[in-house]
């Protein structure tokens, strides 16, 4: 008699959705060998990007196409589709996704059946109703918006250097981040270390005529490297001149001014927003059991509370942290217990499949390590602290460890060992973001409004 094979879906491409699939296609090779079970990743995107690096491929110590991962090319054998997932049916073991081919054949979402999903799909922006973030806000959590603020921030030194307006001047030459978490703090490092660098080439531009401010709703930056680091981190950024505001939310940017709780107004045109991440609203549209934060209900072996055959990690899944002292503590939704987790789950997937126990999620802390900018950095790792070069040494050694294949591990050494040999770039290739905009002129278009 035939039987069809276990079809196990990853709903994401991101740490879990990946690396799940990468762990479950080396534990299940027989199977999928003889044909006994399939494995379907859904991602929006063909690629995984590694998030940590995003603040060196703003700066340019990475090239953008080495900051992610094709997913085709690491899941050789699994079947990988491009589409969104817009519902979950769990009850029938169907989800509904759509595809860039369904939209353009006019067609609804198509139906996929399952006999284990794993819900991966990761997180985005936590917004406020701040009055003009909509309007003027840029995010940092993809690689396109990394590059995109590159161009934007060295195209600001450019308006400032050729226009004859101090107000332009002084608008294009501020620049405001909201957030003090790693995104924040590592983007804002990086970035004020490039556009040092490259004011050197401006005849009119110099470094302390920049303003750079972050600011910061609770008193303190980067908590995951303690207390201490954390002071040290602020004073630091202080002594490179850039305007620390804690216990300070942004009101609004409207009209291109940001105007801060404490009363302070900044003209500026670039407000970069970092103020952390939430649940993706797939979750709201499946009917799976969810925490009041719109997490995943999960237990310590990574399954969906009430829900056999389903399963949840990162981001998305609100999983007990079983090493705690305090009953009850989650796991923090970082990378760090991300690509942890995804180990675990893909074991567990597998012992599934084969009828066998399960095991639960325990984790050790090692540690956290932050860069703030070229050769700068802060470290709290096997209860050691660290601040400086060494702290940004290590940072750049646990993270190359954890880049996923050694094709990718060897292009980043590479372009780190370059970078050290020669100088920074320092173009803006804003032209990316409208391709046709010349052509669209030369047939009689309009060149496209700058944001």
């Amino acid at each position: 008699m035939v039987t069809e094979p276990v079809r196990i879906l990853v709903v994401g491409g991101g740490y879990v959705g990946m690396y799940t699939a990468l762990h479950l296609q080396r534990k299940l090779k027989p199977e999928l060998r003889r044909g006994e079970a399939e494995i379907v990743v859904i991602s929006p995107d063909p690629y995984m990007t590694y998030q940590p690096f995003l603040p060196e491929a703003a700066a340019g110590s990475i090239s953008p196409r080495h900051v992610v991962v094709p997913l085709r090319r690491v899941l050789d054998r699994c079947r990988v589709i491009v589409g969104e997932v817009t519902a979950v049916d769990h009850a029938k073991r169907t989800a509904s996704f759509k595809t860039l081919a369904t939209q353009e054949e006019g067609t609804g979402p198509l139906d996929l059946t399952y006999d284990e999903v794993v819900l991966a799909p990761g997180s985005i922006s936590r917004t406020l109703p701040v009055p003009g973030l909509a309007d003027y806000g840029i995010g940092f959590k993809t690689v396109e918006e990394a590059i995109g603020l590159r161009n934007h921030v060295i195209e600001q030194m450019d308006i400032a250097s050729s226009t004859r307006d101090p107000a332009v001047r002084d608008a294009a030459l501020t620049f405001v981040f909201v957030g003090g978490g790693y995104a924040g703090v590592e983007a804002l490092g990086e970035l004020e270390d490039m556009a040092r660098y490259a004011a050197r080439y401006y005849h009119n531009v110099k470094a302390e005529d920049m303003k750079w401010i972050l600011v910061e709703a609770s008193g303190r930056i980067l908590p995951e490297v303690g207390e201490e680091m954390g002071k040290y981190t602020v004073r630091e950024l202080r002594r490179r001149n850039i305007d620390v505001r804690l216990e300070t939310r942004l009101d609004s940017c409207e009209d291109r001014v940001a105007v801060l709780s404490d009363g302070a107004r900044f003209p500026t045109r670039t407000v970069v927003w970092t103020a952390g991440v939430k649940p993706n609203p797939l979750l709201a549209a499946t009917d799976l059991p969810l925490t009041e934060r719109g997490r995943l209900k999960c237990t310590a072996e990574l399954t969906v509370e009430g829900a056999p055959h389903a399963w949840g990690a990162g981001d998305a899944a609100a999983v007990p942290d079983v090493t705690a002292e305090q009953p009850g503590t989650e796991c923090a939704p970082n990378a760090q217990h991300a690509v942890r987790q995804a180990k675990v789950l893909g074991d567990n997937i597998a012992a599934a499949v084969r009828e066998r126990p399960l095991q639960e999620y325990r984790h050790k802390y090692v540690g956290s390590v932050a860069s703030l900018g070229l050769h700068k950095g802060v470290a709290h790792v096997y209860g050691r602290k660290l601040k400086g070069y060494p702290a940004w040494f290590m940072h750049r050694v646990y993270h190359l460890s954890r880049v996923p294949t050694v094709n990718r591990k060897s292009r980043v050494l590479a372009e780190w060992t370059l970078s050290g040999l020669f100088k920074r770039e320092i173009v803006s290739l804003g032209s990316l973001e409208h391709p046709r905009a010349e052509f669209e002129l030369a047939a009689g278009g309009r060149r496209p409004k700058e944001s």
